[in-house]
């Protein structure tokens, strides 16, 4: 693979990191409300030349399983081993994580502004600063994401499975599932893989909340996926068991008909099939029960958390498999929370 950057110093920001050196860097945004703010990146520049990586969270405000896993990646002392270079970006809409919201203050979604203009909204200044100073310099971006607001998401990895890399840096991430998903206009991966630039997605948990379940998985598979794709020191697989995540090509969230008070019956995980009863919907003002049926058979990868639901919510996403019988033995792993320990020599707190 040919990397954007071989030469011994690096330029982000307009500071100049050598290699084998760490540095925080603040890059100016549009003021909040006339505080000045700035996009914190850190830069780990390992000794070797490599490929330059970004890690990003927050790009929606609300998403913070993102932010605590960049926490804990940054003080794994296994990067002091680091081939190439690595960008991390704990939170990119600084906006909305003040607020406690996804969108930023304009009401726009920053993840719809991408590649952003120095001239327009608030949302695309700051989606073009953060393109222009860090996706664009990178040969891969992994992008940190949780379910929106009163939804939870099973650990996923989204990406483009038609792309033999993506694919494979997919799979070593080790989540539950790896699905394959098309890019929206606007987004960060639809203007990255146009300029050649593959994205992985992972979607885990809440937003507003941590889930722990979540961020180990989430902390492992970054360094999974460095270590695939070069970057860290493979491990040995003697003794090391390999959790293989689900592969699905296709799902789809399942919507109320009807609006009421919902009792959900299966949980984040749960295997269902064609036909079955996953919800009840009790309509609040006369005794009316509607039942909510799966319309084919898949594992379910996210659902509402909330109880109240208005017709044409989505309530469950299911995802389908070639073999959901295979699929539901692969899922048994990840409920035991002691594979989710990193392989390695160095001593990490996770």
């Amino acid at each position: 693979m040919e990397h954007k950057v071989d030469e011994h110093s690096f330029v982000l920001g307009g500071v100049e990191i050598p290699r084998g050196r760490k540095k925080q860097i603040e890059i100016d945004l549009p003021g909040f409300y006339g505080t000045p703010t700035t996009l914190t990146v850190h830069v780990i520049r390992g000794k070797r030349p490599g490929p330059v990586v970004f890690i990003s969270a927050a790009i929606h405000g609300d998403e913070l399983n993102g932010i605590e896993i960049i926490r804990r990646l940054r003080q794994i002392h296994l990067l002091d081993k680091l081939r190439g270079t690595l960008i991390l970006v704990p939170v990119v809409n600084i906006y909305g994580t003040m607020n406690l919201t996804r969108y930023l203050p304009d009401r726009r979604d920053l993840n719809r502004n991408f590649p952003g203009s120095s001239k327009g909204s608030l949302a695309s200044r700051v989606a073009k600063t953060f393109f222009d100073e860090i996706v664009a310099k990178c040969d891969l971006g992994i992008d940190l994401h949780t379910a929106s607001i009163h939804k939870d998401n099973l650990p996923q990895v989204r990406t483009n499975i038609e792309n033999e890399y993506t694919l494979k840096l997919a799979l070593a991430f080790e989540a539950p599932v790896v699905l394959h998903s098309t890019v929206r206009d606007g987004s960060l991966r639809a203007v990255a893989q146009d300029q050649g630039i593959p994205i992985l997605l992972y979607e885990a948990g809440e937003a507003l909340r941590l889930d722990e379940k979540s961020i180990k998985i989430g902390v492992k598979g970054i360094i999974n996926v460095l270590r695939a794709n070069g970057m860290l020191p493979a491990i040995s697989r003697k003794g090391h068991r390999v959790k293989k995540p689900s592969l699905s090509r296709d799902s789809r969230w399942i919507r109320a008909q009807e609006s009421g008070m919902i009792q959900t019956l299966k949980k984040l995980g749960d295997v269902v099939e064609t036909g079955e009863v996953i919800a009840r919907i009790e309509q609040m003002f006369i005794d009316q029960r509607i039942e909510v049926t799966a319309p084919f058979a898949g594992i379910i990868i996210g659902k509402t958390q909330i109880p109240l639901i208005h017709e044409g919510d989505a309530v469950f996403h299911i995802a389908s498999f070639d073999d959901i019988e295979i699929a539901e033995k692969r899922l048994e792993p990840f409920h035991h929370e002691s594979l989710m320990e990193i392989p390695m020599e160095d001593e990490t707190n996770l």
